[in-house]
């Protein structure tokens, strides 16, 4: 029997294959991929850490004319993603088995228009016992100045970032990119209403000089169960978080 189940994205629109026992996408990454507003035909993306390839998947469905490429450090992880990218029909996307910490030669320096990621990032708490989930998680000799700057480093002049992240990471992910890239639009997400926000939303623009903004935000869930009206037009519509 396979060792892994054969899920959905946006509204069963996209097929995803995940690991019984391992690391499994959850709705970040959808809200993640909704953050990329606009992408022209030819573009290119690069998912950073891209898990069981939930936010390419979900790229690859809303901008079929851009060449997408996942870079995962877990072989099973990057096994499955291009199983789905397959089952999807989608020849615009395909997963490598990469080590960011290692040269990559067939990911040159500033050749993508857009580089997306959802960097592991625990918060200190106690590594996972399962293996992969622990190693989606948490840094192993790698900080997240180091994940951003290759980022950073694969984007075209006037390319975007975008980034997921625990909300106290924002001080952080600012201080990576000043400098390098700028026109930071940030998007707290609350799971519920008057709640502090757990995820905070970056996207950025190379070599941008703009100032930053703050956004209002996204609630997650509605106060009667559920997801809130705003999340299910992106779970289930794949429409674009921010409308600029």
């Amino acid at each position: 029997m396979p060792d892994y189940s054969e899920d959905y994205l946006l509204d069963k629109k996209v097929r995803i294959f995940q690991p019984d026992d391992g690391y499994r996408a959850s709705v970040d990454a959808v809200f993640l991929s909704a953050l990329v507003g606009r992408a022209a035909p030819g573009e290119r993306i690069l998912d950073v850490g891209s898990g069981t390839g939930a936010i390419s998947l979900c790229l690859a469905h809303r901008f079929p004319d851009c060449q997408i490429t996942g870079l995962e450090l877990q072989p099973r992880l990057a096994e499955l993603s291009n199983l789905s990218a397959a089952a999807n029909g989608f020849a615009n996307l395909r997963y490598l088995n990469r080590d960011i910490r290692r040269p990559l030669p067939e990911i040159e320096n500033g050749s993508f228009h857009h580089v997306i990621t959802n960097p592991p990032y625990s918060g200190g708490e106690m590594p996972s016992p399962n293996p992969s989930k622990a190693a989606a998680h948490d840094f192993k000799q790698f900080d997240l100045p180091s994940w951003i700057g290759f980022c950073l480093k694969k984007i075209r002049p006037q390319g975007y970032f975008y980034i997921i992240n625990r909300a106290e990471a924002v001080d952080d992910i600012l201080f990576c990119l000043h400098g390098k890239a700028g026109g930071a639009t940030i998007v707290p997400l609350y799971s519920k209403a008057g709640q502090p926000a757990k995820r905070v939303l970056i996207r950025a623009r190379k070599d941008a000089k703009s100032p930053a903004r703050i956004m209002p935000g996204l609630v997650v869930h509605s106060i009667e169960g559920g997801y809130s009206q705003a999340a299910e037009k992106i779970l289930r519509r794949a429409e674009p978080l921010l409308n600029d």
